[in-house]
């Protein structure tokens, strides 16, 4: 059973956004579920601070042992903050995928939010 922590907003493409001390920056990364389905995380491809995405465009790709996949932005907004820890150390997306494996810290319309899954919303749709 994957970790859902109950304090995060989630998405149908296994992203999560977590409010930061700024309301209108939220970081975003992957779910425990997305990571424990990809596998071990081996290269990470993110977006340049100052790029803009809309709502579910890609943002960068995960590359896997078993697959590479497509990140999808969760919001629309800026990237304003890249974690400069992922491109040494891939890995923490699979041991601390909520904490030091954030990806992206995005500036975003506040009032967006509403459009995301609760952590109960998100256990429904992975049918825990």
């Amino acid at each position: 059973m994957s970790s859902i922590p109950q304090d995060l907003l989630y998405t149908a493409d296994h992203e999560y956004v977590k409010k930061t001390g700024d309301g209108a920056v939220v970081a975003v990364g992957i779910t425990d579920y997305a990571q424990g389905e990809l596998g071990d995380i081996v290269f990470l491809d993110l977006p340049a601070v100052g790029r803009k995405v809309g709502h579910h465009d890609v943002f960068g790709t995960v590359e896997a042992v078993k697959a590479v996949s497509e990140l999808y932005s969760p919001l629309a907004g800026e990237v304003v903050e890249v974690n400069p820890r992922l491109e040494g150390e891939p890995a923490l997306v699979n041991t601390d995928p909520y904490g030091d494996g954030w990806m992206i810290k995005l500036k975003v319309d506040p009032a967006a939010l509403g459009g995301l899954m609760d952590a109960a919303a998100y256990a429904k749709h992975l049918g825990q």
